[in-house]
């Protein structure tokens, strides 16, 4: 499944939110996955004891994570989420906070590579020292924008 697509019939974006820890905002995602049945509830706790046991494996780039855990850790569909918080939170032994967080649940291994690499893309900007620009998502305040910012980034290739 796209990520577009996803967002769309999961109804899971949510811009601005508000999460007091690392594990809060983690459930953020993993709460409106769970709620469309993509998800099983152990795959919020498979992502949280994974990172407990191996460290924060799931940021990306600074001020990224992409929550996800294993296929047979309770997914039913392919599915991702997207939420951007109001205030960053920070992971255990990491410098850099984490304001943007995309949940990423593969239903298969193949699935989970294609959905890391079309968010990847999405976000791709040779301009930034990063080489990804983040601002694309935080500075959207609707879901419209959101989706407005995918198509673009779709386009560009």
């Amino acid at each position: 499944m796209a990520f577009k697509q996803s967002l769309i019939e999961n109804n899971s974006i949510l811009l601005k939110a508000k999460a007091d820890t690392w594990q809060d905002a983690i459930k953020l995602g993993t709460d409106m996955l769970i709620a469309t049945g993509a998800i099983e509830p152990s795959y919020h706790q498979a992502i949280i004891n994974s990172i407990e046991k191996l460290g924060p494996y799931i940021i990306i780039a600074p001020n990224f994570a992409m929550p996800h855990a294993r296929p047979e850790d309770g997914v039913n569909r392919t599915a991702f989420a997207l939420v951007t918080l109001e205030h960053p939170v920070y992971f255990e032994g990491e410098p850099q906070p984490v304001d943007v967080l995309i949940t990423l649940a593969g239903s298969s291994s193949n699935q989970h590579m294609e959905g890391l690499m079309e968010v990847t893309q999405i976000l791709d900007d040779e301009n930034s020292p990063t080489g990804i620009n983040l601002d694309k998502f935080r500075q959207c305040e609707n879901k419209e924008a959101i989706y407005a910012v995918i198509d673009q980034a779709l386009t560009e290739e």
